[in-house]
């Protein structure tokens, strides 16, 4: 596919080390295990020229029902080309009738509003050296007879099937479930990511419950380590999150794109906490 000069491939690992002089170009945090990672769950683009790897894209499917666009970065030297437009679209072509979901800066507002999207809320980003935190008891580390009510209790807070990013983040880093009886009511995720750790998804009925997580995986992560949280503005966890060491240094615009009229069911449990602002 060529346009302008401009040829889109897909995205494979050979790309990859161009991919994250780029992230790093745009000043995100992502190593090379996040891009493979991502790579592993998604269908992604690059643009080249003249061999040059100058944009990136990722859509990463959930089932047929939702996908998300992520990793949409431009080589700074190229921007003003309409090279974000042409990805874009090609992407969304890879989409399909699926509901498409992403996370704006204010840079890619314009762009995606063109497209069709439209927002529906904000993501704080919270990060810094971790305070000192005492793991509740209610909360313990899940084991692989959980990932089946894991994947259960996800699916009604993100609306949609991710397995197959709960069993990368299972093997990636380590999950922790809050558990009643033989049953699951929520739980979080913690992983390696950028300069230091990540919490997300955290996954519970209510706020006080997603902080027991929370508290449970800071504890685990130690006092002093760098710890990043992205959660919606809505969820009222920025006070405790301050509490414990992580600044509000950010976010983005969460925006959504439809081609059907489904309507949704009110979920039981919410999201809290993202797996990160590229995968939801």
């Amino acid at each position: 596919m060529q346009a302008n000069g401009i040829d889109l491939r897909p995205l494979d690992h050979s790309h990859l080390q161009s991919a994250l002089t780029l992230s790093r170009q745009a000043g995100w945090p992502h190593r090379l295990e996040e891009w493979q990672m991502l790579l592993e769950l998604s269908r992604g683009l690059v643009a080249i020229e003249n061999d040059k790897v100058v944009a990136t894209i990722f859509v990463t499917p959930y089932g047929d029902d939702v996908a998300t666009i992520n990793m949409v970065i431009v080589d700074e030297s190229m921007r003003g080309r309409g090279i974000g437009r042409r990805i874009m679209q090609a992407a969304l072509e890879i989409v399909g009738d699926r509901e498409c979901r992403l996370v704006a800066t204010a840079d890619g507002l314009a762009l995606y509003e063109s497209l069709g999207f439209e927002r529906t809320g904000a993501i704080v980003q919270h990060q810094g050296p971790l305070q000192a935190c005492i793991a509740p008891p209610s909360v313990e580390w899940a084991i692989a007879d959980d990932l089946d009510q894991i994947i259960a209790l996800d699916r009604v807070a993100f609306g949609a099937d991710r397995r197959a990013l709960v069993q990368a983040l299972f093997k990636a880093g380590r999950l922790a479930v809050l558990r009643e009886a033989d049953m699951l009511r929520g739980y979080g995720a913690l992983r390696s990511f950028g300069r230091g750790e990540l919490c997300g998804p955290v996954v519970a009925e209510n706020a006080g419950d997603a902080e027991d997580l929370l508290s449970f995986l800071f504890a685990a992560a130690r006092s002093g380590a760098f710890m990043r949280v992205d959660t919606g503005s809505e969820t009222g966890l920025a006070s405790f999150l301050l509490e414990h060491g992580l600044a509000h240094v950010g976010g983005g615009i969460t925006m959504r794109r439809t081609t059907s009229s489904a309507l949704s069911s009110v979920p039981s449990v919410h999201t809290f906490a993202l797996a990160s602002q590229a995968l939801g």
